[in-house]
């Protein structure tokens, strides 16, 4: 893809044209998580590609293009917020869903075995490799891996959560 990338850079508007439609289903579902509303996601999709067209030249690495891309995206998006007066509700939106989160893992975790309660401690709080968890608990590394495997699949049923890291 970066050959595309590339060759848009340097004023081909077909390969443009491709990189769009390549892009255009994330570039679609991240606008929509932040506008909420088909017009208005249409809308944002029509600026991102007149920016996007207009600076493409600026591009400096072809393998940050969806990120470029993104980026420009979230910029409109804000700006889009702002003017509606949506921008705070979205901020607290976002703030209650994480202050929710954190309390459904507290939980999760006090509901956990002190052994496995102190791994996660050690590997997500303390940002401990799973080499450094072995010498300090004096077992193992493959032990580690697999409790870490278990506890973590237990959060995951007590959460709701089916797959994903956590």
């Amino acid at each position: 893809m970066e050959h595309l990338v590339r060759k848009a850079i340097t004023g081909d508007d077909d390969a443009f044209l491709q990189l769009m439609q390549i892009h255009r289903d994330v570039l679609y579902k991240t606008a929509f998580i932040y506008l909420k509303n088909e017009h208005d996601v249409l809308e944002a999709l029509q600026e991102v590609t007149f920016r996007a067209y207009t600076k493409r030249h600026q591009v400096k690495e072809p393998s940050f293009f969806q990120t470029w891309l993104v980026r420009i995206l979230l910029n409109y998006c804000m700006d889009t917020l702002k003017k509606q007066g949506n921008l705070f509700s979205l901020n607290e939106d976002v703030e209650k869903e994480q202050q929710s989160s954190n309390q459904d893992l507290m939980l999760a975790l006090r509901e956990l075995p002190s052994a496995q309660r102190e791994l996660i401690h050690l590997k997500y709080f303390n940002d401990l490799k799973v080499s450094e968890i072995a010498r300090r608990l004096q077992i193992p590394e493959g032990t580690v891996k697999s409790r870490l495997h278990h506890t973590l699949k237990k959060i995951r049923v007590f959460m709701g959560e089916r797959g994903g890291d956590v």
